[in-house]
């Protein structure tokens, strides 16, 4: 299983940039023979590695990364910690529930790494919203209403004037509001994580896994090392397919995203509202939106499908349009507040959004494809591919292997023609808008 193209990230994650300089990579310049073998720093792999380490004190953990912890996929989310997901209420009513209940432990554990270790992650449980600005938005709410009430979840209803006292705009026409429902700076909470590994964990940032192989032992290579390994946990999320692993199950799926620079106060009095929030939206293809605690707006929306590893400057440049466009319509006050930072980002999707977890080969294991929920899924699909890697058994074990994986779709030529009908199909739901 060969790397066929290493991670192209762009240098404009706002979630990044915003942090104080981290210090210099230590990359892999050696052989090693280890426990476990854990590749990519993301919530996936820290989760693997945080569990590794209170199962097994005295085994030795090499986690690997190739970029620095939080630059990638991870910390390029919009730091929604996704417990009630869309797509959740397509599953028989007995898989929802175990999808919700793993989703609902993720967030415990991270809420306990936060505290325990004392991490600056504006960690924001108020709750987001989900608010509708079209007739297919308001079809949609409608629907998730509905199944919130089947289930007897919490949630608060907000028309339009409500919604404008909350986030300072008059653009949206009814929302509900999810208490309790979390937000993140998702590279600060990688980072933190990573900063907090246990003693038996040593990462090694800047070290791409190049080849994987399978076996007694396992073995992972990079450019300048090799690792032997009893176990291998592969976290890679969207970039799965690119190793070599869940070809036909698994495919990357790009978005972008935008941070303003810091409103001025005038601004936030302008502005007005609450002084955090978080937006999803239920029209297709629509706007998420956050005001975050340092005061800037974040702006995401925009998916670009492709099998590479990174996107164009033009790729790029034409979902940041579509940023402003979406700004201007929810924000024509701020018409003088720019963009300082502007990015792109890769998810793991499958064909029936579902994931992936357990092993691929050999003393080999692997989660993927959490379709825009990997905050609260990583973290629970590698605490407890750490579980079953080690023969360990539980219930939330038992929980996650009973979940149904992702249908297999043909080989890449066909289903990237299916991947691109069906994105231009969504976009023509939208009538025009973001």
């Amino acid at each position: 299983m060969k790397a066929r193209r290493l991670p192209a990230d762009d240098a404009g994650c706002g979630w990044w940039n915003v942090l104080p300089p981290s210090g210099p990579a230590a990359p892999l310049r050696r052989e090693l023979r280890v426990a476990t073998a854990v590749v990519g720093a993301g919530f996936t792999g820290l989760a693997a590695a945080h569990r590794l380490g209170e199962l097994a004190p005295g085994d030795e953990v090499a986690l690997i990364d190739a970029q620095r912890a939080g630059y990638g996929a991870a910390g390029r989310s919009s730091g929604f910690v996704v417990d009630l997901a869309g797509f959740i209420m397509a599953l028989d009513p007995p898989d929802a529930d175990r999808f919700i209940h793993l989703s609902r432990r993720a967030i415990a554990l991270l809420r306990h790494a936060v505290v325990e270790h004392g991490i600056d992650c504006a960690w924001d449980d108020t709750g987001w919203l989900h608010v509708a600005a079209t007739e297919p938005g308001l079809a949609s709410l409608a629907g998730l209403r509905r199944w919130l009430d089947s289930r007897g979840e919490p949630y608060d209803d907000h028309g339009a004037e409500g919604l404008r006292e909350i986030v300072g705009s008059g653009y949206y026409r009814k929302g509900i509001r999810l208490p309790g429902s979390v937000l993140v700076q998702p590279a600060a909470l990688v980072r933190g994580l990573a900063r907090s590994l246990p003693e038996n964990v040593h990462l090694y940032e800047g070290t791409p896994a190049l080849k994987l192989a399978p076996g007694s032992p396992a073995v992972v290579e990079t450019p300048e090392g090799r690792i032997t390994a009893d176990r291998v946990i592969v976290g890679t999320n969207g970039l799965m397919p690119s190793l070599g692993l869940l070809r036909q199950r698994v495919f990357p799926l790009w978005t972008f995203g935008s941070l303003t620079r810091r409103l001025s106060e005038a601004e936030q009095r302008e502005l007005g509202g609450e002084e955090e929030w978080g937006v999803l939206a239920q029209d297709p293809l629509g706007t998420s939106l956050r005001r975050t605690r340092d005061q800037r707006i974040l702006v995401r929306n925009s998916v670009h499908f492709s099998r590479r590893t990174g996107v164009s400057d033009r790729v790029l440049a034409e979902a940041v349009d579509e940023h402003r466009k979406a700004f201007r319509l929810r924000f024509p006050d701020l018409e003088g507040v720019n963009f300082e930072h502007s990015w792109s980002g890769v998810m793991g999707m499958s064909a029936n959004g579902r994931s992936h977890f357990g092993p691929v080969g050999e003393n080999l294991w692997a989660a993927a494809g959490y379709n825009a929920a990997g905050i609260a899924l990583g973290t629970v699909s590698g605490h407890l591919l750490a579980e079953a890697a080690l023969g360990e058994t539980s219930d939330d074990l038992t929980a996650i292997r009973a979940l149904p994986g992702p249908r297999w779709f043909p080989p890449s030529h066909f289903s990237d023609l299916g991947i691109r009908w069906k994105l231009r199909r969504m976009e023509a739901e939208t009538g025009g808008e973001v």
